[in-house]
């Protein structure tokens, strides 16, 4: 009889603790986080589908998140425009593929986008001159650099290096695709200028950042040593340790990831802004995830969130780094 009577005690105890974690599941809070005093932008990457496969849903909830947030502005980590970018400053794809997709009325602030590989595959040089025509699209050069108050504060600001990471891949020089617009940047004289950059930051520069397409690190398994993962690694790597470059943000896999291998540099991808792909991880793999969306960043003087968010606007990642 005592024994009966424990095991309905047990089995009454066993379903209170199944109702309580089925209520905190029911309860728990996955929508984005705004951080009022911060900068506030949106990550996103490898988009420009003519609005196909995921990005209409993506860009819908960018507009969602952007007006949740109040974002400051917008960053494209490239590949703008599938598959072979675009022929001109007036070509039919700034339509199709950006003008009538990112319509909401929050996405209609600053966007400083970069060049990906497939945007070198048609002719780079018309995005920067839609900077022109556009409004919202500031692109002043292939490599550029702003400086961004916090909260409006001059004494507490974020610094964004824009590079471009295409020349950086000696086989792209080979390329029939490629080789034409590579060979008229100087990949010398960049790496000069962000050097430049990065040492003369005066003190109000609380967060180094830099964005570039191609990751250094990445767990998609046919890239994380294909050559081009390499090359940007092996230009880029001991500079950003040197110069204590706090994160660097790039696109070109299609999935959302937050690693974190050896040195200060924190590293993001966000490059599913219209496709996802499959992912594995590495050992030092924060976030690896295969679905759609994008990332959202907040930058206090002492603390930079960052956080991922899919096309349902559900917060699958968050991560605070300290100054």
């Amino acid at each position: 009889m005592k024994m009966l009577l424990l095991q309905k005690k047990i089995v009454k105890v066993f379903i209170c603790i199944l109702s309580l974690n089925f209520a905190a599941a029911q309860t728990k809070d996955t929508s984005v986080k705004k951080y009022s005093n911060a900068l506030n932008f949106i990550v996103m990457g490898d988009w420009g589908r003519f609005g196909e496969d995921h990005q209409i849903p993506v860009a819908k909830q960018m507009g969602i998140t952007a007006t949740a947030i109040n974002r400051d502005f917008i960053i494209s980590t490239g590949d703008n425009f599938y598959p072979v970018g675009v022929a001109s400053e007036y070509d039919p794809q700034w339509k199709s593929s950006f003008e009538d997709i990112y319509t909401d009325f929050s996405l209609h602030w600053n966007w400083y986008p970069i060049l990906g590989n497939h945007d070198y595959a048609g002719n780079p040089d018309a995005q920067v001159a839609y900077s022109k025509i556009s409004r919202r699209w500031n692109m002043p050069a292939r490599y550029y650099s702003e400086t961004f108050n916090i909260n409006g504060d001059p004494s507490q600001q974020v610094l964004i290096a824009f590079i471009d990471t295409n020349p950086l891949i000696p086989e792209f020089y080979k390329s029939k695709q490629y080789g034409r617009n590579v060979i008229s940047q100087d990949s010398t004289a960049q790496k000069k200028w962000l050097v430049k950059i990065l040492t003369e930051a005066p003190k109000s520069v609380k967060w180094k950042l830099v964005v570039g397409h191609h990751p250094l690190f990445t767990a998609t398994l046919k890239r994380r040593e294909a050559y081009d993962t390499k090359a940007v690694r092996k230009s880029l790597k001991s500079l950003f340790d040197k110069y204590e470059v706090d994160a660097y943000i790039a696109g070109h896999d299609h999935d959302l990831q937050h690693l974190l291998p050896e040195g200060k540099t924190h590293y993001f991808v966000s490059g599913s802004a219209s496709e996802a792909t499959p992912i594995d991880r590495l050992p030092f793999s924060k976030l690896a995830s295969s679905e759609y969306g994008f990332m959202v960043f907040s930058a206090l003087a002492n603390t930079l969130y960052v956080q991922a968010v899919n096309e349902k606007g559900e917060v699958i990642y968050t991560t605070e780094i300290k100054k």
